[in-house]
């Protein structure tokens, strides 16, 4: 066992580095390097841990590691691949904040983050063909997916068009094949938390971003929004200071949600880093240990196996719908083009193609034709 919890040490701490791009494209990495290249799961399962993240609250792509440590490590790796993916991002973030706090200012990265985009967003269609294949079993899943592919991308909520999929997918599936409908859904759904204490304590820093960790769904950029409302509405943070907390989580690799760590600083210093931090992830560790042992027997369960089915499914059009807007931000002009067709030449011609390479490759050939431009 302690090999394997180095090998998954070592597998996400390295993930945890060069994961630029969002979710989509975490989850994109993930597959790469777990059920393509070390297949310690099947493709399958991991569409299956995909789905049932999608509906808890929390980071997906952070839930994610934690579920493939557990998978390759039990409970021991749930937490070693969890705290190693997140680990890079939080100490990025904390040097950004020092810096910031002493020079008003963060260093400069746009040319690099410019040459990023464009291979991010071929490293995501590579993920979506090949989840996409796994996925569309039949007709009734392509229809599906097409549904909330045109749903997502009419502005329809991320999480409803998947609940919408999952519980429309398990009962058609369940009427078709005969099955036993289930009592209670076994998802754990938390109530929102009482109001945030009234001074900016450490214990009060911990206590807000805990709970925003336990009630925030969909992408991490809803923690933005939250943040307004509790803290800038409050007189904590200006929100000129959040909206440099936002670049900072947009150019750092890992979980966006490591903003926390750099607006913990702003707040209290390193204590206050460490308290956001620890309170903005801990309740994905406690979902996902939760939720880990039920996704086997939610696939033997006949309702369940039709709705993990069908949000799957629905998960990878959100992802196909991400990739869609990705690219239109991403690619502009001729020079992220040729990345973005370089990123894909390598992605779908290269078959060992990896996504380290590719985001260490855009990020230099931005910076070259930056310089051009």
């Amino acid at each position: 066992m302690p090999s394997r919890l180095q090998e998954i040490a070592f597998v996400f701490f390295r993930l945890g580095c060069i994961a630029f791009g969002g979710p989509a494209a975490h989850v994109a990495m993930m597959e790469d390097e777990i059920v393509t290249k070390r297949k310690w799961i099947t493709r399958e399962h991991f569409l299956d841990l995909v789905g049932a993240t999608n509906l808890i609250p929390g980071p997906n792509s952070t839930e994610m590691t934690m579920h493939c440590g557990h998978e390759r490590g039990g409970v021991a790796g749930l937490f070693v691949a969890g705290i190693c993916f997140i680990f890079p991002a939080v100490v990025i973030t904390g040097i950004f904040a020092w810096l910031y706090g002493r020079y008003g200012q963060v260093p400069a990265v746009e040319p690099f983050i410019y040459g990023i985009k464009p291979a991010v967003v071929a490293i995501i269609a590579g993920a979506v063909f090949k989840l996409g294949q796994k996925a569309l079993k039949n007709r009734e899943l392509y229809a599906l997916g097409a549904l909330t592919l045109i749903a997502s991308l009419l502005g329809v909520n991320e999480i409803m068009a998947l609940l919408a999929a999952g519980l429309a997918g398990g009962i058609y599936f369940w009427i078709k094949n005969k099955g036993t409908l289930p009592n209670l859904l076994p998802f754990l759904f938390l109530q929102s938390s009482p109001a945030l204490v009234a001074n900016i304590s450490t214990a009060g820093i911990f206590w807000s971003f805990l709970k925003v960790g336990a009630v925030l769904y969909g992408s991490g950029y809803v923690l933005f929004a939250y943040l307004d409302a509790e803290l800038v509405m409050k007189g904590w943070l200006t929100r000129s200071e959040l909206m440099d907390a936002v670049a900072v989580g947009q150019f750092t690799p890992g979980p966006v949600l490591s903003t926390a760590t750099f607006i913990g600083y702003q707040l209290n210093g390193w204590p206050g880093a460490a308290a956001a931090t620890l309170g903005i992830f801990l309740p994905s560790f406690l979902f996902v240990w939760l939720l880990n042992p039920l996704v086997p027997k939610m696939r033997r369960s006949k309702f369940f196996a039709g709705f993990l089915d069908s949000v799957n499914v629905a998960a990878v059009a959100v992802m196909a719908a991400v990739l869609l807007d990705m690219g239109r931000e991403a690619i502009t002009d001729w020079r992220s083009a040729l990345i973005g067709l370089l990123g894909f030449v390598a992605v779908f011609g290269w078959k060992k193609a990896n996504a380290a390479w590719l985001v260490l490759g855009g990020a230099l050939l931005g910076r070259v034709l930056w310089e051009i431009g």
